[in-house]
Formats: C-alpha cells, sequence, structure tokens
C-alpha cells in the first residue's frame, strides 16, 4: 500500500540533541527510549480523519523527529485496518462497496496526513495485503495448542490467553475492568463455547454474505483485529520493538491483545520497550468518535482554509497524554501563535536562537513536552518583536527549529 509524499525535514547541524525519554504505560513512568524502531496503529478507513487520528499521529510524528535530530535511523510502520466490522457495516449502511469505500477513505487519509507535514511511515500496510502471512501465524499458534476452534461450526478460531503469562501488564486492569472495556471495545465476552470470556478472536471464519480469503489450514475467513498488528509488526521490524503507539482507548484491549500474540509467536518479552498512548480529542464534553458522530474532519478544516499549521499548534498546545477538548478558541489562539511567530521568523534579528532550540529540544525529550516547548518559542517571539536581541541568525535557526523538531512550517 502506498504511503503519502513526505514533507521536507530539515537537518539541524548545530546545537546538541537531547535523546528522547516516553511515558511507558507498563512500567507507568517516564523512561529513555532505546532503539528506533515504531509501530503506530493506523485507522480503519470508514470515514475521514477526524481530529483524534490527527493528534494521535501527531504524537508519533514528534517521536519520530526527535529520534531522526539525534541522528538514529527510525524504522516506522503504520497499518490500515481494511476490512473489518465497522468497516463492513458503514458499507452496508450506505450501500456502497467496502472495498471503494475503504480506498476512498484511505485516500483521503493520506491526503490529510501530507497536509499536516507528517513524515510518513518506512512501510504503509494493509491488512488485506498482509492475510496469508496472518493465517500462517495463527496456524502455527493453532499447532501449539495457543490457539483453539470453536466447536460451533462457524470455523472461527481463539487465542488461548491462559498461555500467556504476562497477560495484563501493559495496562495494569483489574479482571472486572478489562470485561468491561473488551464488551465496549469490540471484544465478545458472553460468547458461550470460548475457554475463557476474554480470549480474542484470531480467526473468523467465512459468513456468508462477507468477504473471506483462503486461510490454509484455517480455512477460509479472516483475520480478527489484534493479531493483525502483531504480525504486521513482527514482519517488518521483528520481534521485539522500541514503541508501540496509539490513542489511549487502544490500551485495551488491542494493545494488550497484540502484544501477547506478538509473544506467543516470537517467544520473547516484552513485545514494546514502550507502550505510549495519546490522550483523546473531545468535542462538547464528550470524546470525539465515529460511534457518536461528534466529529471535527481535518479535511473540512482544510476546505474551509484553515491552516493546517494551526491545526498542529492547536493541537500541541496541551500536553499528548491529556484528555483535550477542542474549541473554536483553542484554535483562534494557535492562528495567533503561527501569525506571531511568523512576524517574528521574518524580522532581521531577535535573541539568541541556539538558546531556543536547546530549549525546544530539551522540553520535547521530555515526555514530549510541547506546552513548554511552544512557550519558549513563544518567549523569543515576543522579545524579536519587541526589537530586543541582535542574533541575526537568530530568526533562521527558530525558523528550521520549529519546522525540524515541531513540523510547523513558519
Amino acid at each position: 500500500m502506498e504511503s503519502w509524499s513526505p514533507a521536507n525535514v530539515p537537518a539541524l547541524k548545530i546545537g546538541e540533541p537531547v535523546p528522547l525519554s516516553l511515558y511507558d504505560a507498563s512500567r507507568q513512568s517516564v523512561e529513555p527510549t532505546e532503539g528506533s524502531s515504531m509501530y503506530v496503529c493506523g485507522i480503519t478507513p470508514y470515514d475521514a480523519t477526524h481530529l483524534g487520528h490527527a493528534a494521535t499521529m501527531l504524537t508519533f510524528d514528534l517521536v519520530n523527529r526527535i529520534w531522526r535530530d539525534n541522528g538514529l535511523y527510525v524504522e516506522y510502520v503504520q497499518n490500515v485496518t481494511d476490512i473489518d466490522d465497522p468497516l463492513l457495516e458503514r458499507a452496508q449502511r450506505d450501500s456502497e462497496d467496502w472495498v471503494v469505500l475503504a480506498m476512498r477513505e484511505t485516500a483521503l487519509f493520506r491526503e490529510d496526513m501530507e497536509a499536516l507535514r507528517i513524515i510518513p511511515p518506512s512501510f504503509y500496510v494493509g491488512a488485506v495485503e498482509s492475510i496469508p502471512t496472518i493465517a500462517e501465524q495463527v496456524a502455527g499458534l493453532l499447532d501449539r495448542d495457543i490457539a483453539y476452534r470453536m466447536d460451533d461450526g462457524t470455523g472461527d478460531l481463539y487465542y488461548d490467553l491462559s498461555k500467556a503469562p504476562h497477560f495484563g501488564y501493559e495496562s495494569h486492569l483489574t479482571r472486572l475492568e478489562m470485561l468491561d472495556f473488551f464488551a465496549e471495545r469490540g471484544g465478545d465476552p458472553g460468547r458461550i463455547g470460548k475457554r475463557d470470556e476474554l480470549d480474542p478472536l484470531l480467526w473468523r471464519g467465512a459468513r456468508e454474505g462477507e468477504p473471506a480469503w483462503p486461510g490454509g489450514a484455517l480455512g477460509p475467513g479472516r483475520p480478527g483485529w489484534h493479531v493483525e498488528c502483531a504480525v504486521i509488526a513482527q514482519t517488518l521490524l521483528g520481534p521485539q520493538i522500541a514503541v508501540q503507539g496509539g490513542g489511549s482507548d487502544l490500551l485495551f484491549p488491542h494493545h494488550e491483545m497484540s502484544a501477547a500474540h506478538a509473544e506467543s509467536l516470537s517467544g520473547k518479552a516484552p513485545f514494546a520497550r514502550h507502550y505510549t498512548h495519546a490522550g483523546m480529542i473531545g468535542l462538547d464534553g464528550e470524546k470525539m468518535s465515529k460511534s457518536k458522530g461528534n466529529l471535527v474532519f481535518v479535511s473540512r478544516l482544510r476546505a474551509d482554509h484553515v491552516d493546517s499549521m494551526a491545526v498542529r499548534l492547536a493541537l500541541f498546545a496541551d500536553h499528548y497524554r491529556t484528555d483535550r477538548e477542542w474549541t473554536d478558541e483553542l484554535l483562534k489562539t494557535a492562528e495567533q501563535r503561527l501569525a506571531r511567530w511568523r512576524e517574528a521568523a521574518a524580522a532581521r534579528s531577535g535573541p539568541d536562537g541556539l538558546a531556543v532550540l536547546a530549549a525546544v529540544r530539551a522540553a520535547l525529550s521530555r515526555d514530549l513536552d510541547t506546552p513548554a516547548a511552544l512557550a519558549a518559542v513563544d518567549a523569543w517571539a515576543d522579545a524579536a518583536l519587541a526589537g530586543d536581541g541582535t542574533d541575526e541568525s537568530a530568526p533562521d535557526i527558530v525558523k528550521n527549529a520549529v519546522d525540524t523538531l515541531l513540523g510547523i512550517e513558519l
């Protein structure tokens, strides 16, 4: 699957880069990152990119940029869940071919990511194109009695969580909390015949009226959601990765289940050294989500001629791990900030540019502290516009720092 065109990212050849530390859900603390491989869960393409998606992708774009600034070679994989129940349901609701729907919304997502100047992944991979590999890996779990087949004639296969000794280490939830989230987020805890209520689906046997693919020893069908990501990540990045990323609503069950699958497949734990999650974006007091219909679309903002750099700045105004509200005032403040930064970057001189670069690097290295990074640039811009400072190189240094590290084109 094709990704989107990359933005030009200036290389900062001055000052000292600062290694990145990130919050890890499994350790519940901010820890230095080790390595530079990253898997970020992408969209299920049955609707346009909303600001919740954008906030997540921007979070891990920052990770990518900081690693690159530190001279690391970044291996970044993002998936597209281009076959899943919500996609089929939306296509049926709208009397549309599910393939056409997925292709159209994936194309729109690419356009949105390009407009937001998000560095594209090294590999942008659809679930459909990965089905042969996924089926092969699931068959291996079945052979090892880590998976089991339902005896109701459906051809469905489930993962046996009793074979996952570390299960729960990522989310730290109680069993009751797990059951609640599992039911709420696509699981089937009440299905009769499962060994455990929490056992996740690995392979859905073919159903009349649904798309299915050859599964070899599994029989025809399609893979479950969690195993798709585990197999795609390990196929392209190896048995263990530096960062598993996504929105906070993916912590359980998706990331917990994916990690369990990956560790069973490879025999190595932990699957990721950091499990990192972006907070939810709300509107009118509720999480922005397709099910609630309270969405602000990136494409709609673009159509209304909102500068995508202002959208980036608005989503960086609060820390990435916080749940936060999208408001007209937030966007207005970001637009004013962007205009002020651009005016200052066009000045003939300003206060010490290297000091600003160091402050932005230091802030972002501390678990992506964007509010502190923005405050450092704000203070410099205010001083530059007040005529303070005689460093003629400062405007260009700040302009490149903001571009390279924050992805904001001035």
